[in-house]
């Protein structure tokens, strides 16, 4: 059985506009490390909003194991977002708190007390390879640094699935090399990544499977692909 299912979905913000999403089926499979690809428009982020049920398909059903996640209710929405970590271009750090206390916020938040959070903090920031910054503030890292700060407070809950929504879209090539590594390392571990990017590098250096979508459909599904539009 498919982890993530994707039923005939349509999503279309509203009447008589072009669907974002167009009659899409797509299955992912735990511990997979999917790329989705294509131009700016193409409905990569909009489709990856309706796993966790911040948008809602015109039509089709979007299944979390066995759940249609558009009939969750409030707390088991808010359980299911829990066991999804995002990153985004935007690294959304909080700018008063430092290092620690960016990732202990994570934790808080999912109810854990300070002892488990005390334990887990440094584990996630030695996988992430950022030990020696854990009392430093957003302000005096780099933009790779924080970038990887936001990874270590999405994955210190330990999902089972981590969304990088464009998470190379402001890094040089150095950096944008370092964050692929970790998320390839992250998906060794067992968590299920995907990746939306229109970096053509990004996608040749994972060679893994890549979904290339195109005005709100999929073109292509390759299952060790190169980036080709």
């Amino acid at each position: 059985m498919h982890m993530i299912y994707f039923d005939k979905v349509t999503k279309t913000y509203f009447d008589g506009a072009a669907a974002a999403v167009a009659d899409i089926t797509l299955g992912i499979d735990p511990g997979e490390f999917v790329s989705i690809v294509g131009h700016s428009g193409a409905g990569k982020t909009t489709l990856l909003k309706m796993l966790f049920a911040e948008v809602i398909p015109t039509e089709g059903a979007v299944f979390f194991g066995s759940r249609d996640v558009s009939k969750l209710s409030n707390g088991e929405l808010l359980k299911l977002r829990r066991n999804i970590g995002t990153i985004f271009q935007d690294y959304r750090l909080l700018s008063t708190k430092n290092v620690y206390e960016n990732i202990a916020f994570a934790l808080e938040v999912a109810g854990r007390n300070d002892e488990d959070i005390a334990g887990d903090v440094p584990h996630v920031l030695d996988l992430v390879g950022l030990s020696d910054k854990i009392w430093s503030f957003p302000h005096e890292l780099s933009g790779g640094e924080q970038q990887r700060v936001a990874i270590a407070r999405a994955i210190v809950n330990q999902p089972d699935v981590l969304i990088a929504d464009e998470p190379t879209g402001n890094l040089d090539p150095i950096n944008t090399h370092d964050i692929v590594e970790i998320l390839k390392k992250i998906n060794d571990l067992g968590t299920t990544v995907l990746l939306t990017t229109h970096n053509k590098s990004v996608v040749d250096s994972i060679d893994r499977r890549v979904v290339t979508m195109d005005q709100g459909r999929i073109v292509r599904d390759d299952k060790e692909g190169r980036y080709s539009l």
